[in-house]
């Protein structure tokens, strides 16, 4: 089904809960490896994603359409995860070099990765990005977002993201060489 078909069956109140369940099937896979992605432990994504669609479902009905459903999924999730760093560094009181640490020391243990060296690598120096680097380039490298999807989803110039994504590369070659 289209998008413009599932929020057309949202608004009617007999096929609401079906509509939901439909798109949730239908973004949950990306939604939840971009989230991942951005806070790395899967039980912290869970969450994230639990407060994702929960937003979602209360905002659902007053989507104006002006962007894509998956436009404007994708950014709820990226500000729920960029909210839950945040709280999480608030609430145990550490500078964000500790909650990188803290991310890299999980990568390191995740059973998902099986000691591919490479992937550990890459995402050890995709976490030393700067928040909004590691964003676009997760966006343009993992999920092969175009510059103008990820411009509508962190609200930022196409130009801005080029440069961006232009120094995420360049630091993360740099950090793969020293490594």
């Amino acid at each position: 089904m289209s998008d413009k078909e599932l929020l057309c069956m949202f608004r009617v109140e007999d096929t609401r809960s079906y509509a939901f369940n439909l798109i949730v099937r239908k973004y949950q896979e990306r939604l939840y490896w971009h989230v991942r992605k951005i806070v790395i432990s899967h039980d912290d994504t869970d969450d994230v994603m639990q407060n994702t669609f929960l937003k979602v479902w209360n905002a659902l009905d007053k989507f104006r359409e002006d962007s894509q459903l998956f436009t404007w999924l994708y950014r709820i999730a990226t500000n729920e995860a960029l909210t839950f760093l945040k709280k999480k560094r608030s609430k145990f009181f550490v500078p964000f070099e500790d909650v990188e640490q803290q991310l890299i020391s999980t990568l390191e243990s995740s059973p998902s990765l099986n000691g591919e060296e490479i992937k550990i690598k890459l995402q050890k120096a995709v976490l030393k990005l700067p928040e909004k680097q590691r964003l676009v380039f997760n966006m343009k490298y993992f999920d092969e977002l175009k510059y103008e999807e990820i411009s509508q989803i962190v609200g930022t110039s196409v130009g801005a993201l080029k440069a961006s994504y232009h120094h995420a590369v360049k630091k993360i070659e740099k950090a793969m060489e020293d490594d």
